[in-house]
């Protein structure tokens, strides 16, 4: 079967823009694309499985169905806006997948939102800058297939990628060969740290606020206010605690050993 794409709707689209929320780093794209998903009125249109996915099916209420992810559509001014979403996407450890399947999800994505007029996307994704996260309050980071996109989103408040670097994972991947297949877009990454396996909604709000400013989206903030405002003193919490112990001396007296 490998990627197979179902269309529940024949919906024609308005100049669509295609945001991918897929689990990764501190889920923070998956986090941003499912609250959209709540704030907006999305009429579900499509249905993704792969071979690439996990072995398992989902059950609810006992009752079983592959797992899958999923296409949303939503219109806010006279567009439309494509929303990919879903627990999975393909592994990254390759003692249990290849690289070929990557390239084959990202490649039937692509294809399908082609078909559908999209000729934007931007994936929505988390960008590990481990304990730093804990000091301050997260930035999101673009990495643009052109100029124009970047300096549109840097003077909306996004900071540049700078530095040389890989972007894993369908994040990187659906934006490669968009933009491959003649599409434009960025990929926006929210500051996280990598071990906050259950999210980080602060660095989604960062995400979300972006994406209102360049959109004109209208959501409401309050319950991505109320999570992120939990994480932030979380942190707060977790760096008084090493400032005590860093204070106070060993019970046997201070090590040489480090």
């Amino acid at each position: 079967m490998l990627t197979k794409i179902v269309l529940l709707s024949k919906k024609k689209f308005k100049n669509p823009v295609l945001f991918t929320g897929l689990p990764g780093i501190g889920l923070v794209g998956k986090i941003c694309v499912d609250y959209f998903l709540k704030q907006l009125k999305t009429e579900k249109i499509g249905e993704v499985y792969s071979d690439s996915f996990p072995p398992s099916v989902h059950t609810k209420n006992a009752i079983i169905e592959l797992i899958k992810d999923e296409l949303y559509a939503a219109e806010h001014n006279g567009k439309h806006f494509l929303f990919l979403a879903g627990p999975v996407q393909p592994s990254l450890d390759f003692r249990t997948g290849t690289a070929a399947e990557h390239y084959e999800f990202a490649e039937q994505i692509v294809a399908v939102v082609k078909k559908l007029g999209v000729k934007e996307v931007y994936t929505l994704a988390g960008i590990n800058i481990g304990d730093r996260r804990m000091e301050r309050k997260p930035n999101v980071i673009i990495a643009a297939t052109n100029r124009k996109i970047l300096q549109r989103f840097t003077q909306l408040g996004a900071k540049s990628d700078k530095k040389e670097g890989l972007i894993s994972g369908a994040a990187g991947l659906i934006l490669g060969v968009a933009q491959q297949q003649g599409l434009e877009g960025a990929c926006l990454m929210g500051e996280t740290n990598a071990k906050l396996i259950y999210g980080d909604h602060g660095a989604a709000k960062r995400l979300i606020e972006l994406l209102v400013k360049a959109f004109g989206f209208k959501v409401e903030m309050k319950d991505i206010e109320r999570e992120a405002r939990n994480i932030e003193k979380a942190f707060e919490q977790l760096a008084k605690q090493f400032e005590e112990a860093e204070d106070k001396p060993p019970k046997d007296g201070p090590s040489y050993v480090r």
